[in-house]
């Protein structure tokens, strides 16, 4: 892929969650819930403090990451519907 986010934006995949419930019931898509489960895609280099040092991103390409229901711009990008969020959005890396 051939974006790049800027500053301390996330580019992320969603991870669609399960068709079933545990009782073997099928979700019809008008009833699921957007995951708030993703992989990153990448990620951009950083924001700046201040005094124009960079700050590191504390996530990388490949980690997978829960984030909050309403975070992020949903854009389609290679005909793939990918979200761009802020590094803040993100609640934590799963391990």
């Amino acid at each position: 892929m051939s974006f790049t986010p800027l500053h301390d934006r996330v580019l992320v995949r969603r991870i669609e969650g399960d068709e079933t419930t545990k009782g073997g019931l099928i979700i019809p898509d008008t009833a699921k819930e957007k995951p708030q489960e993703g992989e990153v895609v990448s990620v951009g280099a950083g924001g700046r403090r201040e005094d124009g040092e960079r700050i590191p991103m504390d996530v990388k390409a490949g980690d997978r990451i829960l984030f909050g229901k309403w975070s992020g711009l949903e854009i389609k990008l290679d005909g793939e519907d990918l979200l761009i969020m802020k590094e803040s959005d993100i609640l934590g890396v799963i391990a």
